[in-house]
C-alpha cells in the first residue's frame, strides 16, 4: 500500500515497514526457495508501486502474476492478516491495476520485438552461443553493415549478411581483418538453431518502443508483464531479452537523479539465469548498468532463489532486501544460507542465520535503505497481502485485456521494409545483370569477331578463288592466244601458199599465153 512517499510492503512485531519512496530507485532482491512466497512478494511491491503511479515491468513465470489485473476479494487469510497488522479488513479497497500482457512470441501478449542491429553483436553472440573468434566475426560483419548502411532487422538480413560478407572476404580483409569461412558457418548454423527454436519472433518490426512501458493510467502505474512460461524453455533467449531490455531503458532515458518515486520498476525473476555462461566482459557490462542506471530514476529488483546466484557486485547494489526461507540440506544450502545472512545488518534480537531456515510462507527478513541510503536493521516480518486477485487469469480475460490495451494494434502485425536483404538482393540481381550484359557484350564482340574472321576467311577463299580464276584465264587466253597464233600462222602459210601458188599459176599462163600469141603472130606473119 502507498501512502506518504512511503510504499508499506509488510509488517513486524514493531509496526508497518516501508520502502521510503526516494530509496526505491536503489535496487533490491526478493530471494527464497521455491514455494516460500517470492511471487506473492513481488506482486504486493509491483501493486504498491502501481499505487503510487510507478509502472512496473515483470515476467510471469507460471501465469500467476496475470492475477494483478483483477479485482481482489476478502479471504480467511486476509481477515487473519488484517487482525495481526492491526487493520480493519472492512476498509480494505480491493482493486486491480492497470495492465499490458507482452509476449516474445505474441501468443500470450503483444508482441516484443528488437532489431538485429539493436540487440548488438556482444547480446546477440552470447545469445548464439559463440566463442571469442566468432563473436570477432560477428561483430566485424555488424560493422561493415553500419559502414555500408545496409540495415540489419530481422534474421534472414543478418543470414544474408553473413555470407556477403563471407563471399567478400579478400575485399574486407586489409580494412576489417580476416574473415574465417569456418566462423561464418558456425555463426550460421547458431542462428539456424535459434531459429528452429522460435527464437527468430523476436527479431523484426515494428521494434518495440521502450516509453510504452512508461506509463499511467487513471494515475496508477501501469503493470507490464511479459508472458514467460514458454521463453523459460529457452533460458539463453530469456536472460539476453531481459538484459537487451535494461541496456536499451539505459541508453535512451534521461539522466534525472534521485526523484521522490522511482521512474520505472523492474523486477527480474530467475536472475540467475542473467549471469549464467556469461563473459566476464558482459558481466561488467551489466554492472556499469546496474549501477548507474538509478540516475535514471529507475530500480531493478532481481528475484532470485539465494543472493549468492548474483554475483557480488550486483548483489552490493541491491539496497533493499526481502529474503524469504532457504533449504539447507548440503554444505554448499548452509554456506549459501550463512552467506545470505551476512548480506544483512544485525539484528540483536534474533540470529539471522537460524531465522532464514524457520521462516515460514509468507514471512521474510526483510531491511530496506533508510532516509540516508544506509541498510536498517534486518527484522522479521509478515508481506503484505495483495489488494488484486492472486493466480492466474482466464484465457477470456487476458484476450479482453490484450483487446483494450492502448498499444493494441501496434505491435501485432510484422512490418518487413527494406534493409540489408533486400539490399543485398538487389545489389546481387544488379551485378548479376551486369554480369549478363557483360557476357553479351562480350559474346556479341566474339561473334563479331567471328563474324570477320569468317567473312576474311570468305574473302580470302574468294580471293584464292578468283586468282585461282585468274590464273585459268590467263592460262586459257595464252592457250587462247597460242592457239590463235597457231591458226593465223597456218592460214597465213595457207594464203601464202594459196597466193604463191596463184601466182605462179598466173606467171605460168602468162608465160605460157605470151608464148602462145608469139607463136601465133609468127604464124600469121608467115601466112602474109
Amino acid at each position: 500500500m502507498y501512502r506518504d512517499s512511503q510504499l508499506y510492503v509488510a509488517h513486524s512485531a514493531s509496526g508497518p515497514i516501508n520502502i521510503i519512496g526516494k530509496m526505491a530507485n536503489r535496487h533490491g532482491l526478493i530471494a527464497g526457495a521455491t514455494g516460500t512466497g517470492k511471487t506473492v512478494t513481488l506482486q504486493v511491491l509491483a501493486e504498491t508501486f502501481s499505487q503510487a503511479g510507478v509502472p512496473c515491468f515483470m515476467a510471469d513465470m507460471k501465469g500467476d502474476l496475470s492475477g494483478i489485473s483483477q479485482v481482489g476479494k476478502l479471504s480467511g487469510f486476509i481477515e487473519k492478516r488484517c487482525v495481526e497488522f492491526g487493520m480493519d479488513a472492512a476498509s480494505l479497497k480491493f482493486e486491480g491495476c492497470p495492465v499490458r500482457f507482452y509476449d516474445v512470441y505474441g501468443e500470450q501478449g503483444h508482441p516484443m520485438r528488437t532489431t538485429v542491429e539493436s540487440m548488438g553483436p556482444m547480446l546477440l553472440a552470447r545469445l548464439l552461443d559463440l566463442n571469442d573468434t566468432q563473436t570477432g566475426v560477428l561483430t566485424l560483419t555488424f560493422k561493415i553493415a553500419e559502414d555500408e548502411q545496409l540495415h540489419l532487422v530481422d534474421m534472414k538480413d543478418l543470414r544474408l549478411m553473413l555470407d556477403y560478407v563471407a563471399k567478400n572476404a579478400q575485399k574486407y580483409a586489409t580494412t576489417y581483418g580476416a574473415v574465417s569461412a569456418a566462423s561464418i558457418g558456425a555463426i550460421q548454423r547458431s542462428l539456424l538453431a535459434l531459429e528452429e527454436q522460435g527464437g527468430d519472433k523476436f527479431f523484426g518490426e515494428p521494434a518495440f518502443d521502450i516509453y510504452d512501458l512508461l506509463q499511467t493510467e487513471g494515475g496508477r502505474g501501469v503493470m507490464n508483464i511479459l508472458a514467460a512460461d514458454k521463453l523459460m524453455l529457452q533460458p539463453k533467449l530469456y536472460s539476453t531479452f531481459l538484459m537487451w531490455l535494461l541496456a536499451t531503458i539505459y541508453e535512451k532515458m534521461p539522466e534525472i537523479g534521485d526523484m521522490e518515486l522511482p521512474k520505472m520498476v523492474f523486477f527480474f525473476d530467475e536472475a540467475h539465469m542473467l549471469f549464467k555462461d556469461t563473459s566476464k566482459a558482459l558481466t561488467d557490462k551489466i554492472e556499469q548498468i546496474v549501477r548507474l542506471i538509478r540516475s535514471k530514476g529507475i530500480g531493478v529488483y532481481f528475484i532470485s532463489q539465494s543472493p549468492s546466484d548474483l554475483p557480488e557486485t550486483i548483489l552490493g547494489q541491491c539496497g533493499n532486501r526481502v529474503q524469504h526461507a532457504l533449504r539447507a540440506f548440503t554444505p554448499k544450502d548452509q554456506a549459501a544460507v550463512k552467506s545470505a545472512a551476512q548480506t544483512f545488518r544485525p539484528n540483536p534480537a534474533f540470529s539471522t542465520e537460524r531465522e532464514i531456515l524457520e521462516l515460514g510462507t509468507g514471512e521474510a527478513l526483510v531491511s530496506f535503505l533508510d532516509e540516508k541510503g544506509a541498510p536498517s536493521v534486518v527484522e522479521k516480518a509478515k508481506i503484505l497481502f495483495p489488494l488484486s486477485q492472486i493466480g492466474a487469469i482466464t484465457s477470456d480475460q487476458r484476450a479482453a485485456a490484450m483487446a483494450s490495451s492502448r498499444v493494441a494494434g501496434k505491435y501485432d502485425t510484422p512490418v518487413d521494409r527494406e534493409s540489408a536483404f533486400e539490399k543485398i538482393l538487389k545489389q546481387r540481381e544488379q551485378q548479376q545483370m551486369e554480369k549478363a550484359q557483360e557476357e553479351e557484350r562480350i559474346a556479341a564482340e566474339k561473334a563479331e569477331q567471328e563474324q570477320e574472321k569468317e567473312m576474311a576467311k570468305e574473302r580470302a577463299r574468294r580471293e584464292k578463288e578468283q586468282a585461282r580464276l585468274d590464273r585459268e584465264r590467263e592460262k586459257e587466253e595464252k592457250r587462247a592466244s597460242k592457239a590463235k597464233k597457231g591458226i593465223f600462222t597456218t592460214m597465213l602459210g595457207t594464203a601464202v601458199t594459196y597466193f604463191a601458188k596463184t601466182l605462179a599459176t598466173q606467171m605460168a599462163k602468162k608465160i605460157t599465153g605470151s608464148t602462145s600469141r608469139t607463136t601465133t603472130r609468127k604464124k600469121t606473119t608467115r601466112k602474109r
